[in-house]
C-alpha cells in the first residue's frame, strides 16, 4: 500500500470549531515565567509558537481567575480578573493578541455552578437573610432535628450542606464546602453570569467551556436522592451511593443555556462546549446541544474514566452520536486535568506503540478533539507522594485512586535544564522522572518521536475533511480490531486499529481499492503489528 500523491477533497462549509483540534493548557503547570514555581499567563504566551506548531485550531485555558485556590481556580472569587499568581488582565490581553496572531483561537473556562466562599457575592449573601444577595446562593433551614435539609452528598466527600452560623441556615455545595452553590434559578444571578460572559467576549475570547454545567440548577423542593443500585465499581465516596436526580440536572438548565447561546451568537463565530459528567450524561449532553439555540458541543467523559481503551468502548461511545443534526456534535478527550494520564490509566504493555495508536484513533473520531498538554509527548502519570499532594480530591481519596495531581505536573520542556525547563523555582508539583527523556527538546531532535507524529496526524486531519467533519460508520468491532469509515462528499477513508499488543490480520472486502494515507506501528498488506493502525483512502473509480 504505497503512499501516493493526492489532492484533498473539497472542504465542506462548516464553522471553524466543527471538527477542531483544541489544546488544553493547565496554567499552573505549563510554564513558569517568574520563578515562583507556578505556571502563569506570560509563560503560556512565550510558548504559544510551540502550540501553534502542533497545528491545533485553538487553546483552552483552565481557570486563571482570582481565587483562593482551594480547588485550584475552580473556586472563583472574581470572575472578571486574573489571579495575581497568573498575572494581570494586561497579560491576558497580550496572550490573546499573540494567540490570534499565530492563528490560534482562545477558549476559556466559565464556572457558573458555584463560586469561592471568598467571593464578595457570598460574603454579602451569608451576612443576613434579607440583604440584596440573600437569594444568590442556595440556602435552606435545618430539619427539625438540626440535620441538613436533604441527603445530598458532595463530589469530594461528605454532605453537600454546611451550616452557617451567620444566617443560621445550611448552604449547598456540590463540591468543596469552600465552593458554595450559586442559585442559578434566580434571574439576577443569571443576568450577572451573562454579563460576565460578555466581559470576556468583549476582550476577544473565541468561546467557553462551561464547567460542571449540569450542576447549575437543583430541585427547589430539596427532595432526597434515591440510593444507587449496587455496582462492581469500588465506591470511594458517599456521593457514589446515590442517584443524583435532585441536586443536579434540573429541567430549566437548557433555558439558561439558550440565554448563553443567544449572547454568543451576537459575537459571530464563537464556540461553546459543555462539561457534562455523571450517571445521566448521555441524555444531558444531547439535551444541552439540541437544535441551533443551545450549546455547540458537549465534552464527553466516556474515555476519561473508561477502564480500558478497546473496540467495544469506542464503538459504544460513537453510537451515542449518530450522523443526525438533531443529535448534536460531540467533543472527545482521552486525557484532561481531572483524569489520570491515559498511558498509565490504560496500562499499555508497550507505551510508545500504544501512544501512537491512541493519538491516531483520537484524531480520527467524528467530533472535536481535545488534546491535554503533554499528551503529544506521551507523558505517563506521575506518582506524587502523599506529602506532596495538593489536590483536595487526591488527598481525600488517597490511596484508592490515581490522583489528579499526577496528571497536573509541570510540562517538561528541556530535559537537562532545572525542573525540565518549567521554571527556575521549585515547582508546585514535582517533575516526573519518567518525563525527562520525553521532554520537548529531546523529541524535537528525534524524528521518530510522538511529538512529530502528532503534528503529522493533526495535519492529516486538517487536510482530509472526512476526518474532520465526515460521517462515521462502524465496519468491524472485534476483540482487538476496530474499523470504521469516515465519509464526506467525494472522500471516503478507512480507519483500522489493532488495539491489542499482539499482531493480527484484518482485510477489507476490497483491499485493492484503498491507498495508504498514514500508518503507525507497521501495517503491511493488512498485517497489523501490535497497536498497528492505518488510515487509507478509497481510490476513485
Amino acid at each position: 500500500m504505497p503512499q501516493t500523491d493526492r489532492l484533498p477533497a473539497a472542504l465542506p462549509d462548516r464553522p471553524w470549531w466543527k471538527g477542531a483540534v483544541i489544546y488544553q493548557i493547565y496554567p499552573r503547570s505549563f510554564a513558569d515565567s517568574n520563578g515562583d514555581g507556578i505556571g502563569d499567563l506570560n509563560g503560556i504566551t512565550a510558548h504559544l509558537p510551540y502550540v501553534a506548531s502542533l497545528g491545533v485550531d485553538a487553546i483552552w485555558l483552565s481557570p486563571f481567575f482570582t481565587s483562593p485556590m482551594k480547588d485550584f481556580g475552580y473556586d472563583v472569587a472574581d470572575y472578571r480578573d486574573v489571579d495575581a499568581i497568573f498575572g494581570t488582565l494586561v497579560d491576558f490581553d497580550a496572550l490573546m493578541a499573540r494567540a490570534h496572531k499565530l492563528g490560534l483561537k482562545v477558549i476559556i473556562d466559565q464556572v457558573y455552578s458555584h463560586t469561592s466562599d471568598e467571593h464578595p457575592w457570598f460574603t454579602e449573601s451569608r451576612s443576613s437573610r434579607d440583604n440584596p444577595k440573600a437569594d444568590w446562593y442556595v440556602w435552606a433551614d435545618a430539619k427539625a432535628d438540626g440535620s441538613p435539609p436533604s441527603n445530598w452528598q458532595s463530589v469530594f466527600g461528605g454532605p453537600a450542606w454546611t451550616w452557617d452560623a451567620r444566617r443560621r441556615q445550611y448552604y449547598l455545595h456540590n463540591f468543596l464546602k469552600e465552593q458554595p452553590q450559586l442559585h442559578v434559578h434566580n434571574g439576577e444571578v443569571q443576568d450577572e453570569l451573562i454579563d460576565t460572559a460578555r466581559f470576556w467576549l468583549d476582550r476577544g475570547v473565541d468561546g467557553f467551556r462551561l464547567d460542571a454545567i449540569n450542576f447549575t440548577m437543583h430541585e427547589p423542593a430539596l427532595t432526597d436522592n434515591p440510593p444507587a443500585p449496587p455496582t462492581n465499581r469500588v465506591r470511594t465516596r458517599p456521593f457514589d451511593f446515590q442517584l443524583k436526580v435532585n441536586n443536579q440536572s434540573h429541567a430549566d438548565i437548557p433555558l439558561f443555556l439558550e440565554r448563553i447561546r443567544a449572547l454568543l451568537d451576537t459575537y459571530g463565530d464563537r464556540f461553546t462546549v459543555a462539561e457534562v459528567g455523571g450517571d445521566d450524561s448521555e441524555r444531558e449532553m444531547k439535551l444541552f446541544t439540541a437544535g441551533e439555540t443551545r450549546l455547540n458541543s458537549a465534552y464527553s467523559f466516556d474515555f476519561l474514566y473508561a477502564p480500558a481503551l478497546d473496540p467495544q468502548t469506542v464503538a459504544a461511545s460513537t453510537r451515542v452520536w449518530p450522523e443526525d443534526a438533531a443529535a448534536g456534535w460531540p467533543s472527545w478527550a482521552f486525557e484532561n486535568h481531572d483524569a489520570p494520564r491515559a498511558i498509565s490509566r490504560w496500562g499499555a504493555t508497550d507505551r510508545t506503540a500504544f501512544a501512537a495508536m491512541k493519538m491516531l484513533l483520537l484524531l480520527s473520531l467524528r467530533g472535536n478533539v481535545f488534546l491535554y498538554y503533554g499528551e503529544e509527548l506521551g507523558l505517563p502519570q506521575v506518582d506524587v507522594p502523599f506529602e506532596l499532594l495538593q489536590d483536595p480530591e487526591a488527598i481525600a481519596n488517597w490511596p484508592l485512586t490515581l490522583s489528579r495531581d499526577g496528571a497536573r505536573t509541570p510540562m517538561p520542556w528541556i530535559a537537562d535544564a532545572p525542573n525540565a525547563g518549567f521554571g527556575s523555582g521549585t515547582p508546585w508539583l514535582p517533575v516526573g522522572p519518567e518525563h525527562i527523556p520525553l521532554a520537548v527538546d529531546r523529541q524535537e531532535a528525534d524524528p521518530r518521536a510522538l511529538l512529530h507524529l502528532t503534528r503529522r496526524l493533526i495535519a492529516l486531519r486538517r487536510d482530509n475533511p472526512a476526518l474532520a467533519a465526515g460521517d462515521l460508520t462502524l465496519v468491524e468491532v472485534g476483540a482487538t480490531m476496530l474499523v470504521f469509515e469516515r465519509r464526506v462528499a467525494d472522500q471516503t477513508l478507512l480507519c483500522a486499529f489493532n488495539m491489542g499488543p499482539e499482531p493480527t490480520i484484518w482485510r477489507p472486502i476490497d483491499p485493492d481499492t484503498w491507498r495508504q494515507l498514514e500508518v503507525v506501528n507497521d501495517v503491511n498488506s493488512w498485517h497489523f503489528n501490535g497497536y498497528g493502525a492505518i488510515v487509507a483512502e478509497r481510490i476513485a473509480s
